[in-house]
């Protein structure tokens, strides 16, 4: 890798615990977008929206050179000309559900982001944001975060196209989805 590369995902899917393995692996900088917007002060309360300006600068003076750069607001905040590669981490949004109460998120944030991750909201941003040439998918629902690092790194080195992922087939009928976002 020469440039950045980046990993992003709904709340839950595995950034975290992720992005540094994959950095380890492929020798680089590692750096959590969502950490220095807090460090910098581009995250305004009580609004929670974000200064995308200030925190574009912020990652571009940090990065002194090829870095993984990780966070659910990487779509936001990178644009097409600054990545190499990104992968968005997937989960099914059941498994999702009970990733983020074993968290101890409250119902409404378990909800928003669940129903975020059932129609593909930061694939859709990432998508829209790098181009499909630049954007890969990864489910990390069984994967343990050493395995997904494994997968995850020969993906970014071969840079081969991935299926995207469509969770919405699974919920064929109005009681399978009340019960998920419920």
């Amino acid at each position: 890798m020469k440039g950045i590369v980046g990993v992003t995902g709904s709340p839950g899917t595995g950034k975290k615990s992720v992005s540094p393995l994959v950095a380890a692996r492929l020798h680089l900088q590692c750096l959590s977008v969502n950490d220095l917007a807090r460090e910098c002060g581009a995250l305004t309360r009580p609004e929670g929206s974000v200064d995308v300006d200030l925190l574009r600068s912020r990652v571009l003076k940090m990065v002194t050179g090829p870095a993984l750069v990780y966070g659910h607001l990487l779509p936001y905040v990178l644009e097409r000309r600054s990545i190499e590669r990104v992968v968005v981490l997937r989960c099914a949004p059941e498994a999702l559900k009970r990733r983020l109460a074993a968290r101890g998120y409250q119902t409404r944030k378990i909800e928003d982001n669940v129903g975020a991750e059932l129609i593909g909201v930061v694939s859709a941003d990432a998508y829209g944001a790098f181009g499909s040439a630049k954007t890969f998918e990864f489910d990390t629902t069984r994967s343990t975060p050493t395995g997904a690092a494994e997968r995850i790194t020969r993906l970014m080195r071969k840079g081969r196209p991935t299926p995207r992922i469509d969770w919405t087939l699974r919920y064929d009928s109005g009681a399978k989805l009340r019960s998920l976002l419920s």
